[in-house]
């Protein structure tokens, strides 16, 4: 083993279970330790507790004392220094005072609504230039002296609608080191939403979210071919973060980067070495129909050979970043600059799985078996007919398929509480039978393409997955049976 697998490979093992600890930068981790280092100094057990508060409160009060000169201050020459303090007490403090700091920012540090109410006022107080009637209003220096009222009230007002937090978050970004601060910021704001809905935290996610949109924007990052040839430290992080199929081994790592494999990372010069987020391509002769196909079953083929471009794993680095869609930019990134290396690939498709589909099939199966016990429905579908919400899942062919060949492996009444029965166990011997799978694959695949197609949340598709493909661009192109972890998954054509 050469030094540099000795060295990812002594990475990957020391790296914490929790991604999202990565994200803390080397600086936190030095100022933890210090933390920690003089905690163990400390002497008697019977004061350590009323210490260990009144450290926290006065490191929070340190920190929001920072916080406030870096909003507040104007001397550039000590600005930096200013910003070093607040980011590096920002790490050091618990998640507790990370909450409170932040309601902080959140509440004492938002626009000014006084202001912006009064001029509100003057602004319907004027009179727009040409509606008096006066006729002597109409030439073009009186205009000009009525519209330069309110060029001003509105550039007032434009002005007074800027929280003043913003001038933490512009200061932070041009400050080294201070974007990857404002992610860890926003990944904060966004697991403390997680647990409570609180609007001036909610307007401050939304106010920042806008911010890294777009300063994150396409013509500011730079793609990168991620290969074998790039630093230790790089391919730790690609090892740390894969969050669709886990990197198992060096082997694995070696090639997801080799022959007839791609991986590409959108890379920001305020982040260096460390990609924001990464896709990973697969060149085959054609559409591979199983993940297995093109993780471990086939070597890679010639690449001259190859007719497909299949996108299987994306994953963002940054939790900071939820919802600021990079992938999209990404993948046509990719697809041009595919096209431009590789002219004879002309299909270009994702082997993405299909999360929200058993849920939805497991949630339709008991409501609507629920809804036929309490009508007491027979199995004719006469009988069905009549009811508002009762729907019949399964085409009659398939109901008859399922009863027939479902023997003993489940029992029921009809042909949706069979299939019920039969996705419900956590064993699923059933798929061992050649006669049931091929009289429950059509249903499914029909299933699964409703729910694909037609399931949708406020006009977009329910499955969060095919939502963000379909938005790219792609169209659905069919429905697989894919691996034994996660029965159903699906294949999503792109242009």
């Amino acid at each position: 083993m050469n030094k540099k697998a000795l060295a990812i490979l002594m990475r990957a093992r020391m790296r914490p279970n929790d991604p999202s600890k990565l994200a803390l930068s080397p600086l936190s981790n030095e100022v933890n330790q210090m933390l920690s280092n003089s905690q163990g100094n400390q002497a008697p057990h019977a004061t350590e507790d009323g210490n260990e508060k009144l450290n926290k409160q006065r490191s929070f009060e340190v920190v929001r004392d920072s916080m406030h000169s870096a909003i507040s201050m104007n001397k550039t020459e000590v600005l930096d220094a200013v910003l070093n303090d607040f980011s590096e007490g920002y790490f050091s403090l618990s998640f507790e005072n990370r909450r409170k700091l932040l309601l902080t920012l959140a509440k004492e540090y938002d626009l000014n609504r006084t202001q912006v109410r009064e001029l509100i006022k003057q602004y319907l107080g004027l009179q727009l230039p040409g509606v008096s009637g006066n006729e002597a209003q109409s030439g073009g220096v009186e205009d000009e002296g009525f519209l330069s009222t309110f060029y001003r009230i509105e550039r007032n007002l434009r002005h007074s609608l800027k929280p003043v937090y913003e001038v933490l978050f512009e200061r932070l970004n041009t400050h080294p080191g201070g974007l990857k601060v404002l992610t860890i910021l926003r990944a904060d704001i966004l697991s403390i939403l997680a647990e409570e809905n609180i609007s001036s935290l909610r307007a401050l996610d939304s106010y920042l979210k806008e911010k890294l949109s777009t300063w994150l924007s396409p013509a500011a990052l730079e793609l990168h071919q991620i290969t074998w040839d790039d630093p230790a430290s790089l391919l730790e992080k690609i090892v740390a973060y894969e969050a669709v199929h886990p990197i198992s081994n060096l082997i694995d790592l070696k090639r997801r980067l080799g022959v007839g494999r791609r991986c590409f990372g959108y890379f920001h010069s305020a982040i260096p070495g460390e990609p924001l987020i990464f896709i990973e391509v697969a060149l085959l002769k054609a559409v591979a129909q199983t993940i297995q196909e093109v993780l471990w079953d086939h070597p890679p083929i010639l690449e001259s050979e190859a007719t497909c471009a299949l996108f299987y794993s994306i994953s963002s680095t940054q939790p900071g970043l939820a919802g600021i869609n990079l992938g999209k930019f990404l993948i046509k990134r990719v697809i041009t600059l595919v096209k431009r290396d590789m002219p004879h690939i002309s299909v270009f498709a994702t082997l993405s799985p299909i999360p929200g589909f058993m849920q939805w099939l497991l949630s339709k199966l008991a409501s609507q078996s629920k809804l036929g016990e309490a009508e007491d429905i027979s199995c004719s579908s006469a009988d069905r007919s009549g009811l508002t919400f009762y729907e019949n899942l399964l085409e009659p062919e398939e109901e008859r398929g399922l009863i027939e060949s479902s023997g003993d492996f489940a029992a029921g009444k009809n042909g949706m509480e069979i299939m019920l029965n039969l996705l419900t166990p956590t064993s699923h011997d059933w798929t061992n039978s050649s006669k049931l799978l091929s009289a429950f694959k059509p249903a499914l695949m029909r299933l699964c393409a409703r729910y694909l197609l037609q399931e949708k949340k406020r006009g977009k598709a329910l499955d969060s997955v095919a939502n963000f493909h379909l938005q790219n661009g792609a169209v659905c192109n069919a429905v697989s049976i894919i691996d034994q972890q996660s029965p159903f998954g699906g294949r999503i054509n792109s242009f």
